[in-house]
């Protein structure tokens, strides 16, 4: 899988040398079609056949490269896979596994090693995104990019539902678009900075609107976009929004969303409220239901 990398200096160079290898690797492993799984993978295999055998002399003589590997592998997880409960963690410790020659119980740094110094991620800043732009490694600037977008989205939309969605499949369309190859690297990377610029504006809704974060989630939540909607008229529709809140907060228990019986009621209360303010018909059933699911997600804080 190396075989057109140079990876040579992560032995014999100075410890910032050395360090420089580590994201030049990602970016190469990263830029292979279909290579990420396969080295994960081929990574994890190697260090269970090199744990049965570390101490034969043929093990021992490769335990650096086996380190360079692993560390590769950890770099990777740590800054390209979503799905992880440490996510939000930015920086890694590459663990000495095999001898002392690899980079051992240092914390490490990707930004910092690629050149940018203290990155304002959790709100993907201006100058961060614009040095992410700057990256001579592609692939992982990439990944990266990717990686914090989908987790700050998580992470900020998850008491709204709908805008988290709405942000979630604008990221897999344009990640899907790459992998067809219906646009070039670069393009992708303009994109993904786009995206990152309208969700911070997006963030910044329920303000300009004048509603609380609960408020702006049930705003959203009223289909808000559709033509029929928006016949009411956003005034209208920020009132329903507000008695929504206010309604559904006063009337739900902690387990409401479990019981059949209190979550009937609380499904009530929302199509009354919507009749009330003549939401189109066609589409009171998909907004309470929506308007109910977003409910569980905020009931955990009200029921405090």
């Amino acid at each position: 899988m190396y075989c057109n990398c140079i990876y040579v200096m992560f032995f014999t160079g100075f410890p910032r040398e050395r360090l420089a290898i580590i994201p030049a690797s990602m970016d190469y492993i990263l830029g292979l079609e279909d290579g990420k799984k396969p080295y994960l993978k081929a990574v994890t295999e190697l260090s269970k056949a090199f744990a049965l055998c570390s101490s034969l002399d043929e093990a021992i003589a490769i335990r650096d490269e086996v380190g360079f590997f692993q560390a590769i592998k950890v770099a990777i997880v740590k800054h390209t896979i979503t799905e992880r409960k440490d996510a939000v963690y930015l920086d890694f410790a590459i663990k000495q596994i095999v001898s002392k020659a690899v980079v051992s119980d240092q914390i490490i740094n990707i930004f910092e090693i690629a050149g940018i110094d203290k990155p304002d991620i959790s709100i993907l800043s201006d100058k961060f995104l614009e040095e992410i732009r700057g990256l001579p490694y592609k692939n992982l600037a990439l990944e990266i990019l990717k990686k914090l977008i989908n987790d700050e989205i998580k992470t900020k939309s998850r008491k709204n539902i709908t805008q988290s969605r709405s942000f979630l499949d604008m990221l897999d369309a344009t990640v899907t678009k790459y992998q067809n190859r219906a646009i070039e690297k670069s393009k992708i990377i303009d994109e993904l900075i786009n995206i990152a610029n309208s969700f911070r504006e997006a963030m910044k809704r329920g303000e300009n609107l004048g509603l609380t974060e609960d408020e702006i989630a049930f705003y959203d939540a009223l289909d808000t976009n559709d033509s029929a909607v928006q016949i009411l008229g956003y005034e209208t529709l920020k009132i329903i929004a507000r008695d929504l809140v206010q309604a559904v907060k006063s009337n739900i228990s902690i387990d409401w969303n479990v019981k059949e019986s209190a979550r009937a009621k609380i499904k009530v209360i929302v199509k009354r409220l919507l009749r009330k303010y003549s939401y189109p018909s066609e589409k009171q059933e998909k907004a309470t239901e929506t308007v109910l699911k977003q409910a569980e997600y905020l009931c955990v804080d009200w029921a405090v």
